[in-house]
């Protein structure tokens, strides 16, 4: 069988979307990490047990999407066989990602006028996330990505949050004309 019968499984995701999806799980568990006031080792702790069960076990039970990746129409599949990816590669990926998100919590936490050295703690999700504006193939992975053998696609199953939020912009301007 020829290869160029085999149809591109899923659209390319533009970046924004990936960095706004992962915005939204890491804005979900940094509300609930604040809101039990955890401070040193107790909110690691808390930080990855909920990053786990948001990115890893929603995942694995909703199709590859967490929360984030449902609003904008986003899921993770396995690099080779286009499905779900297991447990393993799911853990794999998201403890590299869950680490850098947790040291950009805790900059973010501790950021002060005086203390600008804190923002070092936020180079590792930035060195991860940014690993994608090198990779030229059909779609770019991350440093997590490569890890976990997983990459990001397109999905039709999902909130459209990005195309509501279009449409509501528009609607704004155009009734301020």
């Amino acid at each position: 069988m020829s290869s160029d019968l085999i149809p591109v499984p899923d659209p390319k995701v533009p970046m924004w979307r990936r960095y706004a999806a992962l915005g939204i799980d890491f804005l979900l568990v940094g509300l609930l990490c604040f809101a039990l006031s955890a401070n040193g080792l107790t909110l690691l702790f808390v930080f990855m047990i909920s990053w786990l069960v948001c990115r890893v076990v929603v995942v694995s039970k909703n199709q590859g999407q967490s929360l984030g990746h449902w609003a904008f129409d986003i899921r993770v599949v396995d690099s080779q066989f286009y499905r779900t990816p297991r447990l393993l590669e799911l853990a794999k990926r998201e403890v590299v990602i869950g680490l850098g998100a947790f040291l950009f919590l805790l900059g973010l936490g501790n950021l002060a006028s005086g203390n600008a050295a804190i923002l070092l703690l936020m180079l590792p999700i930035i060195i991860d996330c940014g690993a994608v504006l090198f990779d030229t193939s059909r779609h770019p992975q991350t440093v997590h990505d490569r890890i976990g053998h997983t990459i990001v696609i397109g999905s039709r199953r999902g909130y459209s949050l990005d195309v509501k939020i279009r449409y509501f912009i528009d609607k704004v301007k155009r009734e301020m004309k």
